[in-house]
């Protein structure tokens, strides 16, 4: 058995509105996320079901844990196979159908890395491929936590690989 992580976190209503929920539009859906030692998450529900839209919705959360994990893998793993990666951005879209009893579940998240090398090769005169960094990605995937526990499927559209000549030479430390 593997090591076990525990993580809490406390959830904080605050739209009672002093009425509390006497009705469906009585109450606003905003929260706040807090984990001890870090500014408060405002969040709400999408603004389809009488939420704020400047705050954060729990839907966009879970795509952007799906993409702060899979990148933080791909990092992981660059590092550990000698590509040095100097960027990295992500659009991730995630699709939700909602059934008419008001039931719903995401059917699919697609994330769309865009990596930045340092250097078009490892150091060593190998150069460092498109399909190279697609099996990085694919082996991100196989390790991502979030993705591992969803049930639903995360692909990945990875946007061709850019080298930043400007940096000039990239060395390790």
């Amino acid at each position: 058995m593997g090591i076990l992580h525990t993580y809490e976190v406390t959830l904080r209503w605050t739209g009672a509105r002093g009425v509390g929920t006497t009705s469906y539009t009585a109450y606003s859906r905003d929260h706040e996320v807090v984990v001890e030692g870090k500014p408060p998450l405002l969040g709400s529900a999408d603004p389809a079901f009488r939420g704020d839209p400047t705050r954060y919705t729990p839907e966009e959360l879970l795509v952007a844990a799906l993409a702060q994990c899979h990148m933080l893998w791909f990092l992981h793993l660059a590092a550990a196979d000698g590509v040095v990666v100097v960027g990295y951005t992500d659009a991730p879209q995630g699709r939700m159908r909602v059934e008419a009893a008001g039931h719903g579940q995401f059917t699919d998240v697609v994330l769309r890395p865009c990596v930045t090398l340092g250097r078009p090769d490892r150091g060593d005169g190998r150069p460092v491929t498109d399909e190279e960094l697609a099996v990085l990605h694919a082996r991100s995937r196989e390790h991502c936590f979030i993705a591992r526990s969803v049930n639903f499927p995360v692909r990945h559209l990875p946007a061709p690989l850019r080298v930043d000549r400007s940096a000039g030479d990239v060395v390790a430390p």
